[in-house]
């Protein structure tokens, strides 16, 4: 595991033990002494996710100088857990919901009406359901959108990669927002003239065939933000690399994992913006109906593998950084 990926873990392994992780809440007794109580859904652990949590946790209590109870709840990538546990913050009562990824952020909505929720690690909040329009809300749900600019990361793919001919696009069916991201690169792969094929595994039992299929078909493999997949790295690189294509990834967390690169925003920084877009609720009296959808516009940044782009003998650009570095 990467340094970074520990001190991410550690950090919020401790926070979360500080907020009573897991232990529940009690909502009326933090308002009676002046706490706001937030309870944070997060549809499975991996670095990308982790550090989104981490960031909104550690800003929103530093916006709320301490005055806020986190009750985070893991959902270990099951969406009946996902469901249970937004239905057990409603009884509650809790004063606002995060939910981390695009599974929670459904949950918690089909869960309340009332309750605001901010999402997070969510691509688009359209295709999630969950919104009548990003600039728009209309409904108790806004939040931070994890998009990276998928035109510059198709870029990177051709730079890197320049005598592909077919590039297979890999996420899981599940996932709305991973056929969106996939729908965005094809249009990139159509302009600069080349083939593409989507291989799509319906849950983690089927990646590994799903990756056999397209390293046998493909030059270069190109896999979006997807929690399944980010889930399956080490799957994926013990079949993509020793067949000798390179993975482009949506993400950092996903880069590291199997990739040899990424045009990644921060996930820190996406929680960072949650927490903020949380504060306006809480304190300020924002309406989610009436607050767009915001991304992350700073900290997106070209990163390697080192030690896949050398086992594959892939020529890393000057400015590029390696993972961990």
């Amino acid at each position: 595991m990467k340094k970074w990926m520990k001190t991410i873990a550690a950090t919020l392994a401790l926070t979360m033990a500080m907020t009573g992780c897991g232990g529940g809440s009690d909502a009326s007794a933090d308002d009676a002494a002046g706490k706001y109580t937030v309870g944070i859904v997060q549809q499975l652990e991996h670095p990308a996710l982790d550090a989104a949590t981490l960031g909104f946790q550690e800003k929103l209590t530093e916006l709320l100088d301490g005055n806020v109870t986190f009750d985070y709840q893991n959902a270990q990538g099951e969406q009946t857990n996902c469901t249970t546990i937004a239905t057990k913050f409603v009884s509650d009562g809790v004063d606002l919901i995060m939910a981390n990824a695009t599974t929670a952020l459904q949950s918690a909505a089909a869960a309340t009406a009332d309750i605001p929720i901010v999402g997070t690690s969510v691509t688009d909040y359209v295709t999630a359901g969950v919104v009548d329009s990003n600039e728009a809300p209309g409904r108790n749900v806004t939040g931070a959108s994890d998009l990276a600019p998928i035109d510059e990361q198709i870029a990177m793919l051709t730079e890197l990669v320049p005598d592909a001919q077919k590039v297979g696009i890999v996420y899981c069916s599940a996932e709305p927002n991973s056929l969106y991201q996939s729908k965005l690169a094809q249009a990139e792969l159509d302009k600069a003239g080349i083939a593409w094929a989507e291989y799509t595994a319906a849950d983690s039992n089927e990646v590994q065939s799903v990756v056999t299929k397209a390293v046998g078909e493909c030059d270069v493999l190109y896999v979006p933000t997807d929690n399944t997949m980010a889930n399956n790295t080490e799957i994926i690189k013990n079949v993509a690399v020793p067949a000798g294509v390179p993975v482009i990834a949506g993400e950092e967390g996903i880069c590291s994992g199997c990739g040899v690169a990424t045009l990644s925003i921060s996930y820190y920084d996406l929680g960072v913006k949650a927490a903020e877009m949380a504060y306006e609720i809480l304190v300020n009296g924002a309406n989610p109906a009436e607050m767009p959808i915001e991304y992350v516009s700073e900290g997106i940044t070209e990163k390697y593998n080192a030690e896949i782009a050398e086992t594959l003998k892939i020529v890393i650009p000057e400015g590029m950084v390696a993972i961990g570095e």
